[in-house]
């Protein structure tokens, strides 16, 4: 965001640095396409922000027993297919049932055993 609002100014300052002004047209014209990917970007910045805030972690750990397949496949490295197999061997009364019941392989759990628990 903050490269976009440098390319906008440097675009500003370029236009007056040429031999030949720009009309305003064409001034305006490339404000438009600046303010433009400035938009799509802050947009882009936003998701990642509230993707950040929402994803499991280990202040805020995802429940097993409730999750959706969505907030399932949300962890690192859980498949659509790990998912479904997380949802049908359901209920569990330890985290570590994912491991002994062959759920999801070692690598997996190592990579979301702070994020998730059992309610």
């Amino acid at each position: 965001m903050r490269a976009n609002l440098l390319a906008l100014i440097l675009i500003a300052c370029c236009a007056g640095c040429n031999s030949k002004p720009a009309s305003p047209d064409e001034v305006r014209q490339k404000t438009a396409e600046a303010t433009a990917e400035l938009k799509d970007n802050a947009k882009a910045v936003a998701q990642g922000v509230r993707e950040g805030l929402t994803r499991p972690s280990s202040d805020k750990p995802l429940d097993l027993n409730s999750a959706s397949k969505s907030k399932l496949t949300s962890l690192p490295g859980i498949t659509d297919d790990a998912a479904d197999r997380i949802i049908a061997a359901r209920p569990y009364s330890d985290v570590h049932q994912l491991l002994d019941r062959r759920i999801i392989s070692r690598d997996e759990y190592n990579k979301i055993a702070d994020s998730i628990t059992v309610k």
